[in-house]
């Protein structure tokens, strides 16, 4: 069994004029609402066996807060650099690419593509995934290279703002 977690960063800062879209940190409202989320992890009892991320700042940020809130040991995030301005095909090869001895899968990108990802696998899809949006989803394989061919089961579509605080 494979158990994909799709997370949006969280809402980052566009008030740094001089700072690079790469190099925009997160916002207190967006460590916030990652709280709520790692909150529903923690209620859910997820564990992860690894977290991927891009190496845009607030993408790690939004990883690190995670990683932190679920006992992953954050020197162990692994920066993906295809991540960053992925396309659809780049962001399922990173996931296809996964180690097999690796069950439990976080990847931490940016809207467009993780919301395609997202909709690639989910037959109800989400019509855009908010900022600290989480997908999360179960395929019967031992194989992530199989996961396209396996029919994926939804296990929970979260958004901060359905979460209490």
């Amino acid at each position: 069994m494979k158990t994909l977690y799709l997370l949006r960063h969280a809402k980052s800062s566009w008030d740094h004029p001089g700072l690079t879209d790469f190099d925009r940190p997160l916002i207190d409202t967006g460590i916030r609402r990652t709280r709520k989320i790692i909150k529903h992890l923690n209620d859910k009892s997820v564990s992860l066996d690894m977290i991927i991320s891009s190496p845009a700042v607030r993408t790690m940020e939004t990883a690190k807060l995670i990683a932190s809130g679920v006992d992953f040991p954050v020197e162990n995030i692994h920066r993906e650099p295809a991540l960053y301005e992925a396309s659809l095909r780049d962001f399922l090869d990173v996931i296809y690419d996964t180690p097999d001895e690796i069950n439990s899968l976080m990847v931490v990108g940016h809207n467009l593509t993780i919301t395609h990802v997202a909709n690639f696998f989910l037959e109800s899809g989400v019509e855009m995934l908010p900022t600290s949006g989480l997908v999360a989803i179960l395929f019967e394989t031992e194989h992530w290279r199989e996961i396209p061919s396996v029919k994926p089961e939804q296990l929970f579509v979260v958004f901060p703002k359905m979460l209490k605080s």
